[in-house]
């Protein structure tokens, strides 16, 4: 985390009023990221007038992370696009934005943050949208330069300059960032490899019938997919990442080599202030945590889910847009719980897909398709006791909202009309 403190585009006058949050002391952020962004932002709509401290570890502005694996990546989306807000928009709404600035500690009893520099701030309610980080790889090696994660718009930066026509790539792991940093060095010209320990691509996820949807989409453009692949170690020359070796002796010469194996939720200020902590922050489904005064959102909040009826903790966009608006009317005191139904997209080479819904691995009894798979123009749905629990959308649009009443409905369907694409999907 950086040590540097910087104020950026906000103002300090809004702290001392009590505004409609009834208090002198502001409604601080942690986390100037999308899902910190969105809070403030909610905050404001809701009509709340009191401070508001948006904080940062990073020296941007908070931006989306999704167009660092896709538009971004690929060269199609300009920089100026990936930001939340304006720069002006901070100080036009009163919010002090405090970059390049790390929180080091939380005390729940005495309701303040403190700062790298050892300065305190106090706060009345808490947000922590703090995000997750990557899981590093723990071989030989990975310590090299040309060794890349991707988690912040400077790792995108560095991936795609890496991305050149005739480079040798190995990505590790087959995950949505893996096949999406693949698709984009393709794109590039670039020679790829991914390896992935488990059989196919995104088993866990999506589970082998559409896991193999993807893994021949990568084939289809020229990517070497090594499925049962452990990695050993990654050599090099003076520092510099040359190829990785298998469990098995093989090789494979690499250029860059990119690690995409996972993300954790980003818990230790929680932890270290006593938070309840599992899988991730604990939340209720109003997003409070074991402290009445302290609010998750976002990769780092495991919240409970009404409709589901349990804790999940969802590492996409769509939580960081939404569960913010939910968290922001809860801190002002309204009885606001966050219960939309989990939503993630993704876009290689030609296929786009969104996918909404929820499915533990192994917690339904089938998957059905409806359209055309070859031609990669189809719905997934995956059902459990005659009942539809997620469903992807492959190159079809408009379909989200009816896929998402036919979950949250929770009534069983006949899956030969749900399998038939002349029978519109909001009459099954």
């Amino acid at each position: 985390m950086s040590t540097d403190s910087t104020d950026s585009t906000g103002t300090t006058g809004g702290t001392g009023g009590t505004g409609d949050g009834g208090t002198e002391h502001p409604y601080v952020i942690v986390g100037a990221s999308l899902g910190g962004a969105k809070a403030a932002q909610a905050l404001r709509e809701a009509g709340y007038r009191g401070g508001i401290v948006l904080i940062g570890d990073e020296h941007e502005r908070p931006y989306e992370r999704p167009p660092l694996s896709k538009g971004y990546l690929l060269g199609k989306s300009a920089r100026e696009k990936i930001y939340v807000h304006p720069p002006q928009w901070y100080a036009e709404h009163d919010v002090t934005l405090r970059l390049g600035t790390a929180v080091t500690a939380i005390d729940l009893a005495a309701h303040t943050v403190t700062l790298a520099d050892h300065s305190r701030v106090e706060y009345a309610k808490l947000l922590l949208t703090t995000g997750s980080v990557p899981r590093r790889l723990p071989v030989p090696g990975a310590d090299q330069d040309g060794v890349l994660y991707l988690r912040r718009v400077e790792d995108s930066d560095r991936i795609r300059a890496a991305f050149r026509s005739g480079g040798r790539i190995v990505v590790i792991g087959a995950g949505w960032i893996g096949l999406e940093t693949a698709a984009a060095a393709r794109a590039a010209g670039a020679e790829v490899t991914v390896l992935e320990a488990a059989e196919l691509p995104l088993l866990r996820v999506l589970g082998r019938e559409v896991a193999q949807v993807f893994a021949d989409l990568h084939r289809d453009h020229g990517v070497d997919l090594r499925f049962g692949a452990k990695v050993a170690e990654l050599t090099g020359e003076d520092g510099q990442v040359t190829g990785v070796r298998l469990a098995d002796g093989s090789s494979v010469a690499a250029d860059a080599v990119v690690v995409g194996i996972g993300i954790a939720p980003d818990t230790g200020l929680a932890e270290a202030a006593g938070l309840e902590i599992e899988n991730g922050v604990k939340t209720d489904e109003h997003l409070r945590t074991s402290d009445p005064d302290v609010y998750a959102a976002g990769d780092v909040a495991n919240a409970f889910h009404p409709q589901l009826g349990r804790h999940i903790r969802v590492e996409h966009w769509a939580n960081a847009v939404n569960q913010p608006q939910t968290a922001a009317r809860a801190m002002l005191g309204e009885d606001a719980a966050y219960d939309r139904v989990p939503y993630f997209f993704s876009d290689q080479y030609d296929l786009g897909m969104e996918y909404v819904g929820y499915v533990e691995p192994g917690g339904y009894d089938k998957v059905v398709f409806r359209g055309d798979v070859k031609a990669k123009e189809f719905i997934a749905f995956w059902l459990k006791d005659g009942r539809v629990l997620a469903g992807m959308n492959v190159n079809i649009w408009d379909v989200v909202d009816p896929i998402r009443n036919l979950i949250r409905s929770q009534r069983t369907v006949d899956v030969d009309r749900l399998t038939d694409p002349e029978v519109p999907l909001g009459d099954v």
